[in-house]
């Protein structure tokens, strides 16, 4: 095994600049696959940090506009949801699936503490949609049942509109028990919330029954969000929502399958393609990689090519005085695989630097959307997983690269390789 190594060192010494080139394309190659990998990851993860502010099981539901004429109604009319449709969710007919079912009632409002003034929206929601969304608590507490029944003047700001209403931001905190004016009228503020991508961050939460007295009276919602289980598939999920959609649609007098009419978002299927399009843009960017790669692989099957050709009177020679075929096939590929590997473990470790000076500079990388900060770049490194699959097809790329010039080399015939210059 030593002198193999030893056979193979000489051999790379001898053609130091035309291994060095070469080696240079497998470098880039490999370099060019773990960076792009972790850029992907980086754009992945970001999306996968706001999703995950949100329940996986839930469907919200909000008015839309009709767009097919139906019982006499013509097309262009805009449907509002109201309180029966709250009952037709959490009636029988899809109690198989609904587990909890919370509605949305909002409005434009102006708040002020002191002289410190905002416009903002004030929704009128009840406990669970803190669960439904995932609504993270920073100091105090959320809307409760005792808020409902005794239909309470209380308020949860989200943090982002609480620094306009504080000197400091380190004064946050004490908000929690202070009063606030929303209008003319006077309410307590009992929580603060983390703002984040996926939840409204300049919306004030109050009890559903305070902002339909004051400001909503009558029966219309702005939206209802409900909990479920029991559809595990795109299919069943796809199912339900149009036995749904056509349910919702002839409460209101709207063609049973008008799309238009209502709206459903429905976070399953949209984590599903999610997935489907992490798993697509993984797969394009290993195949980018690997094309890259490929120039790398070619240029040292030429070199191993152009090493065989030299080598003829040699190889003649050792075959002369009984070498075998698969020691010629070894000696080649062998080399083959030292150079790829060689220099692909130098492009591998560069492209993980390079991946962990992203981390350092743009992990984490965040935008102002809407007054709310939006992550769009998050931990842009690769995994131990990656890089025993990059090991793995340097290994292959190496063979791959050597395994057609050792084919020559051993059917080389030592009589006409003797007489070869």
């Amino acid at each position: 095994m030593r002198d193999l190594f030893v056979e193979i060192y000489e051999s790379i010494r001898r053609n130091k600049l035309r291994t060095c080139l070469t080696g240079f394309a497998v470098a880039w190659g490999i370099f060019m696959l773990i960076v792009l990998l972790g850029a992907g990851n980086g754009v992945l993860n970001a999306f996968t940090l706001g999703s995950s502010t949100l329940s996986t099981n839930t469907m919200s539901v909000s008015g839309g506009v009709t767009t097919k004429p139906y019982a006499g109604f013509q097309q262009g009319r805009m449907i509002t949801l109201d309180e029966s449709d709250i009952d037709l969710t959490a009636g029988d007919y899809f109690s198989s699936y609904v587990d909890d079912v919370t509605a949305t009632v909002s409005t434009s409002v102006t708040v002020n503490r002191g002289d410190k003034y905002s416009s903002c929206t004030i929704q009128g929601v009840s406990p669970e949609r803190a669960e439904m969304e995932k609504i993270q608590v920073l100091h105090g507490r959320f809307i409760n049942p005792n808020d409902m029944a005794e239909v309470r003047k209380v308020a949860v700001l989200p943090e982002t509109l609480a620094e306009r209403l504080v000197d400091d931001p380190a004064d946050i905190p004490a908000l929690v028990g202070t009063y606030i004016k929303v209008e003319d009228l006077v309410f307590k503020v009992v929580g603060i919330t983390d703002a984040d991508m996926m939840t409204n961050s300049n919306s004030v939460y109050a009890p559903f029954p305070t902002v339909r007295g004051i400001w909503l009276p009558g029966e219309d919602i702005s939206n209802l969000t409900f909990s479920f289980h029991g559809l595990e598939t795109e299919e069943d999920n796809e199912e339900f929502e149009a036995g749904y959609q056509a349910a919702i649609n002839l409460n209101h007098q709207a063609a049973p399958d008008d799309e238009s009419a209502v709206w459903i978002s429905n976070r399953v299927t949209q984590n599903m393609q999610m997935e489907k399009g992490r798993n697509i843009l993984t797969t394009a960017l290993w195949i980018v990689g690997l094309f890259t790669l490929l120039s790398g692989v070619v240029g040292v099957s030429n070199i191993m090519l152009i090493t065989v050709k030299e080598r003829t009177h040699e190889f003649g020679i050792r075959k002369a005085i009984g070498a075998s075929p698969w020691s010629l096939t070894k000696l080649i590929i062998a080399e083959s695989v030292s150079i790829t590997a060689f220099f692909g473990y130098i492009g591998m470790v560069l492209g993980m630097f390079t991946c962990e000076l992203l981390d350092k500079t743009l992990g984490q990388t965040s935008s102002t959307v809407l007054g709310t900060q939006v992550s769009i770049f998050v931990n842009p490194t690769v995994g131990l997983d990656v890089a025993l699959e990059a090991t793995l097809l340097l290994i292959i790329a190496g063979t791959i690269a050597g395994l057609f010039p050792a084919r020559r080399a051993a059917k080389v015939r030592p009589i006409e390789a003797l007489r070869a210059e």
